[in-house]
């Protein structure tokens, strides 16, 4: 519930699962609104339902998609009476979750503190929100500290009511950002946010008046968070849009090149796969590799940064993109990466941080080594969201400051904080670090530095709305008492049990990858990884701790199960590229547990011909079943049946049937045997 999904949005809207008509499809009441993610159009119409709403129940739910919707448009303080509405209107734990990442995103931490520990009480799980509790505490130090950073910050001239973010050097020193501002291109406002779809502009740094950066590169769709090479000649940036193999809102790196004064046809880079996101394109310092961050569910967690080396010489002119180590990457999202000289500062909120996206630093000890992430603290991080850094280059000619009070470095971020200076929703600041006071010189420790790597493991369960009902809401996760973990590298494999918390730990040796399977009768063998390679030796921190979780699903005989994100165009029943990453999760699972057999099930709304829905839900059915044997599947294991509508999961009459029922009942199953 944290505001990041809203900040996704502005980083370039990639997490809907609607087609770009759906952003401004016209709605006449705030269900559909929230549903469809325009939460800015959902607020008016909310606040007339909730007065008419004439029941307890309704009022919790209206409650809280109006305090979701205030969330996601970054208003945490107009969000948390609703959330607390709701919570009173018996909605459930969801809105007491909404309540405590509101209070964290306000800057609350006492309070959100007790908030997580009651959200832990409520599900039967204290272990669920128990970083978030450490992080308040970590986060409300730091804020009563930042008056002795050194740090002067205020907006910049050029920010409108609107979003601003992400800037940019030009390489002729003004600034480029993106911005959602009245003047961008288009005539349709993004129901997210209310304001027109983004585009990148152009200003001077102490400027007041930007300008559309190219009109060919913005466009009706969304565009921004770019990059120059040295010389200027050629730019990257991020262009969301539809595609045909990948209807729903998919986000892509672009190149334009600069011939005769005017920038070319921007295409998309040729390593970038269909059915995953792209964002945030940072050339090193060198201009030989690309940085950027993207959501492959083969990294890390989220949103990852990758970089890919640039080959010329090669077929498609590009290497093959390497995912960063864990030292820079969580399970959480990071995202923006930006250069300064040899020093990496990117954003993350998977990492410990004082609320939303966060602000870090690092920089490369070697060919693949990253030194550990850096928060950046406050007044630079807030409880809102901050990314998007950039220093004032070096001048060279210039000594280094050494008097106390003088300017060491400047530059540029981006943050939605509240402040009675900014112009409203993401707004660009401009910095000054001053340099402070030597403090006393601490005498040095001679005795030789131990340096370890400590991984913490977590064997997990689900927590059920319902404890016998796979399908109902996941309210979060608990221990696992009496599971066995197989910890696999190339040196061997071992076998570890856990107890009643399901925490397991061990000291990792260097550039190791490891295996980690964790297993329990009644419950399904699920993975995960963990690699020590580029984990880098920092002798201010030489105990370094990560972590691993590893959620065992329990195994429900007999009862079909709807795997998410399985849509099918129209009369179809090929797979489409956005329904593979389930049936790639599925063909894992099978994979981990050799002795199941599974049926897939594909059912059909009412409406339609019965024959027909018969016949074509079996044909879907058996297309997915064909897709997990081409994933390696014995196809001896898998059965396909086409339910077609005789097995609706939601019971309603079919002219009376809402949409929302109409989708619960289109949906592929599948069922343990």
């Amino acid at each position: 519930m944290q505001n990041f999904s809203h900040k996704l949005l502005l980083l370039a809207c990639c997490l809907s699962l609607y087609s770009s008509c759906s952003y401004t499809l016209p709605v006449r009441d705030g269900k559909t609104a929230w549903e469809l993610k325009q939460y800015a159009n959902a607020i008016p119409f909310l606040h007339k339902e909730y007065e008419r709403a004439d029941s307890r129940m309704e009022k919790g739910r209206i409650a809280f998609r109006l305090g979701d919707s205030y969330s996601r448009t970054g208003q945490p303080e107009k969000a948390l009476p609703w959330f607390q509405n709701a919570y009173q209107n018996s909605f459930g734990p969801e809105a007491l979750k909404g309540y405590a990442y509101a209070l964290k995103q306000a800057g609350r931490y006492q309070e959100a503190q007790d908030a997580f520990k009651n959200l832990g009480i409520e599900i039967g799980s204290p272990y669920e929100y128990r970083k978030e509790i450490t992080t308040c505490a970590i986060a409300q130090d730091w804020a009563l500290k930042a008056e002795q950073s050194g740090y002067l910050i205020q907006p910049t001239a050029f920010n409108s009511p609107q979003n601003d973010y992400a800037p940019i050097w030009a390489p002729d020193g003004r600034l480029v950002f993106t911005s959602d501002r009245a003047s961008a291109t288009g005539k349709k406002p993004y129901g997210w946010t209310g304001n027109k779809f983004m585009d990148i502009y152009i200003v001077e740094p102490n400027g007041a008046s930007p300008q559309a950066f190219a009109s060919n590169l913005n466009s009706a769709n969304n565009e921004g968070t770019l990059c120059f090479n040295k010389n200027g000649t050629e730019l990257y940036f991020v262009r969301c849009l539809p595609s045909e193999k990948n209807p729903t809102h998919s986000c892509k790196i672009f190149k334009s090149s600069l011939i005769d004064g005017a920038w070319t046809t921007p295409e998309p880079l040729p390593f970038q796969q269909d059915q995953l996101n792209y964002l945030h394109p940072c050339l090193s310092p060198d201009g030989t590799i690309l940085y950027f961050s993207c959501d492959d569910p083969s990294g890390w967690g989220g949103f990852d940064l990758y970089a890919v080396m640039i080959q010329p010489n090669s077929e498609t002119g590009w290497g093959e993109p390497k995912v960063l180590s864990r030292n820079l990457n969580s399970s959480g999202n990071e995202l923006f990466p930006n250069f300064d000289s040899d020093t990496l500062y990117f954003a993350s909120d998977g990492l410990p941080g004082m609320g939303g996206l966060d602000l870090f630093r690092s920089s490369k000890l070697d060919k693949s080594t990253w030194a550990p992430a850096i928060n950046l603290k406050s007044p630079l991080n807030s409880s809102y969201d901050d990314f998007g850094l950039i220093l004032q280059p070096l001048d060279p000619s210039k000594p280094t400051p050494t008097e106390a009070g003088s300017t060491l470095r400047s530059g540029y971020f981006t943050s939605n904080r509240l402040s009675s200076d900014g112009r409203g929703g993401d707004d660009i600041y401009n910095f000054e670090q001053r340099l402070l006071p030597k403090p006393p010189v601490a005498p040095k420790d001679s005795s030789p530095i131990q340096f370890k790597n400590i991984l913490e493991g977590y064997v997990l369960e689900k927590i059920y709305a319902l404890s016998t009902d796979p399908n109902s809401k996941v309210l979060g996760r608990k221990p696992l008492e009496g599971a066995t973990v197989e910890i696999k590298t190339t040196n061997g494999k071992k076998k570890i049990n856990v107890g009643p918390d399901g925490y397991f730990q061990l000291e990792t040796a260097d550039q190791t990858d490891y295996e980690f399977s964790a297993s329990r009768s009644g419950y399904l063998t699920n993975s995960t990884r963990f690699s020590s390679k580029g984990l880098a030796k920092d002798p201010n921190n030489p105990i370094q701790y990560f972590e691993v979780e590893i959620v065992l699903d329990k195994i429900f005989q007999n009862q079909e199960i709807v795997l998410d994100n399985i849509y099918y165009d129209f009369d179809q029943w090929s797979i489409r590229s956005d329904a593979m990453p389930t049936l790639n999760k599925l063909a894992t699972i099978l994979q981990l547990n050799p002795t199941i057999t599974i049926e897939l099930g594909s059912h059909t709304d009412c409406r339609g011909n019965d024959k027909y829905n018969l016949g074509l839900s079996q044909r879907r059915a058996e297309s997915a079943v064909d897709y997990l044997v081409s994933q390696g599947i014995a196809y001896e294991r898998l059965s396909a049946v086409g339910y077609g509508e005789q097995k609706p999961a939601a019971q309603c009459i079919c002219k009376a049937c809402t949409e929302e029922e109409h989708q619960q009942n289109r949906r592929t199953t599948f069922t343990i045997r």
